[in-house]
């Protein structure tokens, strides 16, 4: 491995310090978007049940708050659900806008490494075609090694940048198609929780 950076010159240390960063991206963003850490299975129900029995006070508000993306969503929907519906919906979406945030961070990076990692290997199969050129035009036709230096250094590097590009081109869409149905999930629940508070508000009182 190191021959091989060593022969793709420099362009391979951008190239590999590439891979390095999205492999680290693709390890964390693989832990941080887990469905049940974000949308606990049985968060809403639990929630409804504190909320029909009068025990959703303040402190309960804010350890829900802070126990997962859609009981911050959650949270910021009831804290203002005395408002009305509308304020109550324009709240749930403020929260939801920093949760999708946050569920897409590091991605335009990844995304930028799948873009850049094949024209740095265009590159370096440009640098390592100069070298060749010029190593005719100094040396002539008659100097195999230099040339093949040069013409490996144009294969390795280009190869490098495909082999980096593809995998993080594939992971991106991955966590983009990952994201949105996570998103979707969250509207779901969250949509649940204002029909059935804002239902039971609108029951006729007994006379």
């Amino acid at each position: 491995m190191l021959e091989l950076i060593t022969a793709g010159g420099w362009l391979m240390i951008i190239i590999v310090a590439c891979s390095v960063v999205a492999i680290a991206i693709c390890v964390e963003r693989t832990y941080v978007l887990n469905r049940r850490r974000i949308a606990p299975p049985h968060l809403l129900a639990n929630v409804w049940k504190q909320l029909k029995a009068g025990e959703l006070d303040a402190a309960k508000l804010r350890n829900l708050r802070d126990s997962s993306p859609l009981g911050r969503i959650l949270a910021a929907g009831l804290s203002n659900a005395h408002h009305g519906r509308d304020v109550m919906k324009e709240s749930i979406e403020e929260a939801a806008g920093h949760v999708v945030h946050d569920l897409e961070r590091y991605l335009n990076t990844l995304g930028t490494i799948a873009a850049i990692a094949p024209l740095l290997g265009l590159l370096g199969t440009v640098v390592g075609m100069i070298r060749v050129f010029a190593e005719i035009m100094s040396q002539g036709t008659g100097n195999a090694s230099a040339l093949a230096g040069g013409i490996s250094e144009a294969l390795i590097t280009t190869a490098a940048g495909l082999c980096v590009a593809i995998p993080a081109l594939v992971m991106h869409r991955y966590f983009s198609g990952r994201i949105d149905g996570i998103v979707i999930e969250l509207e779901q629940q969250t949509i649940k929780l204002v029909d059935a508070l804002h239902a039971r508000e609108e029951e006729p009182k007994p006379a």
